[in-house]
């Protein structure tokens, strides 16, 4: 089922969200987060290697549908709900605690993150990748992604993509605070993957004219020059796309697009890669389900 996700300017009535029905009190959890436990040791064996996609071949369509997906994972807020929340802003809101048990769902599930060169390689040459692979991607800039995401991640030496949307880079609100460009670049100096989201969360589809440049171009001269690596990955505001604008992706270099549940295009499925929201409705068991049903 598709998913939207409303505009900037809507942005302050959504973020008020979280993550399943009831989380569970966090005072004991806190508590054990700040011990070591077996869950700690970062799975670096497990993990795929950097690779470089330089000299990686397209390959055809045929050949990168036929390859089994990998289950790709798209986060928005992570935080409590508030008695203000709907439950549209619930839905795109996952609880903290129920975050942190979500990722120890998938560690001691097996999974192991990739990022997004890992996955270009494996569509289109066949790579492989490590045993149960899944990758994580957080949109929108939200802060908690810094001082919350980050942190439950490196328990379990799991990376991710965060797509950027540059407007909201270092503000403040009444409702949701932003990234500053110093701590998008530490997440990009630690391994993760930053990629374009927009400037504005503006619908993909309707771009004409200076759009591109508006919504494009000027995005990602200024996430290069924050992270000092090249742009090669975008996400689509509320997961919308049309084939009539993939060619201006391309010619801007970006090697693969992505979307939410669509359907895959037959012609160009790397402008279109699926990913599933996760619920801030969603349990740990009822994520694992939707993970094994929806890939």
């Amino acid at each position: 089922m598709k998913r939207f996700f409303f505009p900037l300017i809507a942005m302050a009535l959504i973020y008020g969200a979280g993550c399943q029905s009831k989380s569970q009190p966090s005072s004991s959890a806190d508590a054990k987060d700040s011990v070591t436990n077996s869950n700690e040791v970062a799975q670096t064996e497990n993990q795929a290697a950097p690779i470089d996609t330089k000299n990686i071949k397209v390959a055809d369509a045929k050949t990168i549908l036929a390859r089994p997906q990998v289950p790709i994972l798209c986060y928005h807020q992570v935080r409590n709900w508030r008695s203000t929340d709907g439950a549209m802003g619930k839905d795109y809101t996952v609880e903290i605690q129920n975050f942190k048990d979500q990722m120890k769902m998938l560690s001691d599930s097996g999974y192991n993150t990739i990022l997004p060169d890992q996955l270009y390689a494996y569509l289109n040459e066949g790579k492989p990748l490590p045993k149960k692979p899944i990758m994580l991607t957080f949109d929108d800039t939200v802060l908690d992604q810094y001082t919350v995401v980050n942190p439950t991640l490196k328990k379990y030496g799991y990376k991710a993509a965060y797509f950027i949307m540059t407007v909201s880079i270092g503000k403040k609100g009444k409702f949701v605070n932003y990234m500053s460009s110093e701590q998008i670049k530490q997440l990009s100096d630690e391994g993760n993957t930053i990629g374009s989201h927009t400037y504005d969360h503006k619908n993909f589809k309707k771009y004409t004219g200076k759009d591109w440049e508006e919504q494009l171009d000027k995005p990602t001269k200024k996430l290069e020059e924050i992270t000092g690596k090249k742009m090669e990955y975008f996400a689509y505001p509320f997961g919308l796309w049309n084939k009539e604008g993939f060619p201006e992706l391309k010619k801007r270099g970006f090697k693969m697009a992505f979307a939410l549940a669509d359907k895959r295009d037959e012609n160009d499925p790397l402008m279109c890669v699926r990913r599933i929201i996760a619920s801030g409705f969603w349990s740990p068991k009822t994520l694992h389900n939707n993970i094994v049903k929806s890939f």
